[in-house]
């Protein structure tokens, strides 16, 4: 029979042979900034999902914020991706981890910083998984927003109340959203887990149409 147990020991299995080794965090992390929370690997039942519909290609960037052990970029890895993908993770220890197996990995990278600190514009996606409190999270929208020319996909998960910091932003749409709790039969979270796929138009599609509306009046 199936239970939480067992899916979590078939994400080990995958961690290894993703990248040789099991990125589940033993013990929480020492976060530093106020707002952050400790971080939590992905399942891979839920990465399936989210990414399933995503589509990346050479000029991909995708920004994992509060990477943690790095399950998403080795998730970005072995699935065979095109561009590149960066981590970043305000837990020393935990980036000295990721960064012993992303060597061999070109294509991704991890950095110990505040991602409110770090440069944004050459993204086009990026990963939340509840990484900060909500009035850091608008901080980090009005970021994108200031430094993001072009088109981005936001993917957050575990977005459950936060997605109301997103609401009445110009530029801002849905592309997705749902909920997880079970996976074959297994409740894997206590509650619903909301997750809301966001696109991004950019600053300059923005500018573009602020500069239309000026000629018409």
């Amino acid at each position: 029979m199936r239970t939480k147990q067992s899916l979590f020991a078939e994400d080990e299995r995958r961690d290894i042979a993703a990248c040789g080794r099991s990125l589940a965090c033993s013990r929480p992390a020492a976060r530093s900034a106020e707002g952050a929370h400790e971080p939590t690997p992905t399942p891979y039942f839920v990465l399936d999902e989210l990414f399933s519909h995503l589509a990346f290609d050479e000029g991909s960037r995708l920004l994992d914020v509060g990477c943690g052990t790095g399950r998403v970029l080795a998730y970005f890895a072995s699935r065979g991706f095109s561009g590149a993908a960066v981590g970043v993770e305000l837990d020393g220890d935990l980036v000295t981890r990721a960064s012993s197996w992303i060597g061999r990995f070109p294509q991704l990278s991890v950095r110990c910083a505040n991602v409110l600190d770090e440069p944004l514009g050459a993204y086009t996606h990026i990963y939340l998984f509840n990484p900060f409190d909500t009035p850091v999270l608008a901080r980090f929208l009005d970021k994108i927003e200031e430094e993001i020319a072009h088109p981005v996909t936001v993917i957050h998960m575990s977005d459950n109340g936060e997605r109301y910091a997103y609401a009445g932003r110009p530029g801002w749409s849905i592309e997705r959203q749902g909920a997880f709790q079970w996976f074959e039969g297994v409740q894997v979270f206590g509650y619903p887990q909301t997750y809301t796929i966001w696109s991004y138009s950019g600053r300059a599609a923005l500018s573009a149409l602020d500069n239309d509306k000026k000629i018409l009046d």
